[in-house]
C-alpha cells in the first residue's frame, strides 16, 4: 500500500459513512410516510399479516444504525492510527500538511490559505511528505 493510499482510508471510510447516512435518512422517511388504500381490485380473503406495514422499515433502520455506528468507531480508530503515523515526519511543514489534507479533509486552497503558502508550495510540500511518509507495516 502507498503512503497516499493509507492516508486516503479515513477520507474513503468518511465518504462511505455519508452515503449511509443518507440511505439512513431515506429508510426514516420512508418509516413515517402514509400508505396509500387501494380500491381498484377485489379483494379475496386471505390470512392477514399482523405485523406493521412500517415493521420492517424500522428493522432495517436499526441495522443500518448499527452499521453506521461501527464504522464511525472504525474511523475515530483510523484517524489515531493515521495521526500518529504523521507524527512520526521529522519536519513539521509536513505534518501539518498531512493532518490538513487527510485528518480534517480540507481543500488544497484552504491548506494554502491555513499555511500562509502559494498552491504551488502546498503541492511541493505534499509531493515531499509522501515520498517521507512511512505507512505502518
Amino acid at each position: 500500500m502507498t503512503a497516499k493510499q493509507y492516508l486516503s482510508q479515513a477520507y474513503r471510510l468518511n465518504e462511505r459513512i455519508n452515503s449511509d447516512l443518507s440511505e439512513l435518512d431515506r429508510l426514516r422517511d420512508l418509516a413515517i410516510s402514509l400508505s396509500s388504500v387501494n380500491y381498484d381490485g377485489i379483494r379475496v380473503s386471505s390470512t392477514r399479516s399482523t405485523e406493521a406495514p412500517f415493521e420492517k422499515t424500522i428493522c432495517k433502520i436499526i441495522d443500518a444504525e448499527k452499521k453506521i455506528n461501527a464504522e464511525i468507531e472504525r474511523l475515530v480508530d483510523l484517524k489515531a492510527e493515521i495521526s500518529g503515523a504523521i507524527s512520526q515526519l521529522a519536519n513539521v511543514d509536513e505534518q501539518l500538511l498531512l493532518r490538513f489534507r487527510y485528518i480534517n479533509n480540507y481543500g488544497w486552497e484552504k491548506i494554502a490559505v491555513l499555511m500562509s503558502v502559494s498552491m504551488r508550495t502546498v503541492h511541493r510540500i505534499h509531493a515531499s511528505a509522501l515520498r517521507d511518509f512511512q505507512p505502518p507495516a
